[in-house]
């Protein structure tokens, strides 16, 4: 079956999502800085009243996606902090300052995150060589690979998208996000036959997730082509 992830800038958006059928929550700050670390009560609030899956985004700060020592031991002592709070996964990507994966420091926050899931961010649309990359990511240990496959969004990136599914041959999730909307993911679920999708479900100004959005969304999912 196919699931429908909602990225969520607030409490409010979580609670959204859950009460209109998403399957996971992703829970981050920031949204005009593409996705930061939230809250810790935040997160232990949401943690407190979803019952679906949390995933928690570890994103010292917005911009480049290669990190200082210092912000590296930041997402480290982030990962231990919010393992506590029982999390199902977690949200992050390092490149290299050529902007390559960083297999090493990939590899150790996925080792010190096990036995919870990682997804690796859309980090993924800004590496070199894409498919080399796909297989890079699968090494470090990453279970899902958020992108919408190396262009602005999913439709642009389409044909991108629908060759990493073919390529990652269920070795990892491909799950597309970035301008996911009801009115376009019945085409990337025909062209993609992607398993998992993300969107933020946001359709008017602000940063809160639409519950007709999420239905909408989940409905087309959920319906044959």
């Amino acid at each position: 079956m196919n699931k429908l992830e909602i990225a969520c800038f607030n409490l409010r958006s979580a609670l959204i999502a859950q009460v209109n059928g998403a399957d996971r929550v992703e829970l981050c700050a920031n949204m005009n800085e593409g996705g930061t670390t939230p809250d810790f009560e935040i997160a232990k609030q949401a943690r407190k009243e979803l019952n679906i899956d949390l995933n928690v985004m570890i994103r010292p700060r917005g911009g480049d996606f290669a990190y200082t020592n210092a912000e590296f031991e930041q997402m480290k002592e982030e990962i231990i902090a919010f393992k506590k709070l029982n999390v199902d996964g977690f949200v992050f990507g390092i490149l290299d300052k050529d902007g390559n994966v960083n297999k090493e420091q990939n590899s150790e926050l996925v080792a010190l995150a096990d036995p919870v899931p990682c997804t690796f961010h859309r980090a993924f649309d800004v590496v070199n060589n894409v498919y080399q990359s796909l297989e890079t990511v699968i090494e470090c240990g990453f279970k899902t690979i958020l992108t919408s496959g190396q262009e602005l969004n999913v439709v642009e990136g389409i044909e991108v998208l629908a060759e990493l599914v073919v390529k990652a041959n269920g070795r990892i999730t491909i799950m597309p996000g970035g301008g996911l909307r009801s009115t376009n993911i019945g085409l990337l679920k025909e062209k993609t036959n992607a398993s998992f999708y993300h969107s933020s479900a946001i359709v008017e100004l602000g940063e809160t997730a639409s519950g007709d959005e999420v239905k909408a969304l989940k409905r087309k999912l959920e319906c044959s082509l």
